[in-house]
C-alpha cells in the first residue's frame, strides 16, 4: 500500500481520500480510527470540564446513576447516560459489555472465559472488565472470533 502526503493551502479543506481497489475490513479499520480520533466528549473532575478524546476513554461505568469515563489515569464524570453514549459510540470500536458498561475494544490487551459463560477483559491499564453473557457474541463478532 502507497501512503502520500500533500500538502495545500489554507483555503482549501482538509480531506483524506483512501484509493483501493476494494473496501475491506482493513479499509474499514482506517476509516474508523481515523473518525474515532476526532470525536471528544466533556468530562467533569473537581469543578473543571475537559475534552476528552473518545480514543483516550477505557470504558464508561454507570454507578449510583451517574456516569463515568475512565482514561489512563483519570476518572470523569459524563453527563450523557450510558444508552446515549452507546449511541454516540456507535461503530468507533465500543461495545456494550454489560448493563453498567461500554468498553473500548482497542483498549482491550487480553481476554479471557469466566464462570457462567463471561468472560473477562484486560485492559492495557491492567484493570479488568466483565464482558455479560449476552454481549459476549458482541465481542467475539468484533475480535473476529
Amino acid at each position: 500500500m502507497k501512503i502520500s502526503i500533500e500538502e495545500i493551502s489554507k483555503e482549501l479543506v482538509e480531506e483524506i481520500l483512501i484509493r483501493c481497489h476494494e473496501v475491506d475490513d482493513e479499509i474499514y479499520e482506517i476509516v474508523n480510527k481515523l473518525e474515532t480520533e476526532n470525536l471528544s466528549l466533556l468530562g467533569y473532575q473537581n469543578d473543571k470540564v475537559y475534552r476528552i478524546k473518545l480514543s483516550d476513554i477505557y470504558y464508561f461505568e454507570a454507578v449510583d446513576g451517574k456516569v463515568f469515563a475512565y482514561c489512563k489515569d483519570n476518572v470523569f464524570e459524563v453527563k450523557q447516560k450510558l444508552y446515549e453514549l452507546e449511541e454516540f459510540c456507535k461503530g468507533k470500536n465500543c461495545f456494550r459489555a454489560s448493563k453498567s458498561t461500554i468498553l473500548n475494544i482497542a483498549k482491550i490487551s487480553s481476554i479471557h472465559p469466566s464462570i457462567s459463560s463471561r468472560f473477562i477483559a484486560v485492559l492495557d491499564n491492567g484493570e479488568r472488565a466483565v464482558v455479560s453473557r449476552q454481549y459476549v457474541p458482541v465481542l467475539k463478532k468484533m475480535l473476529g472470533l
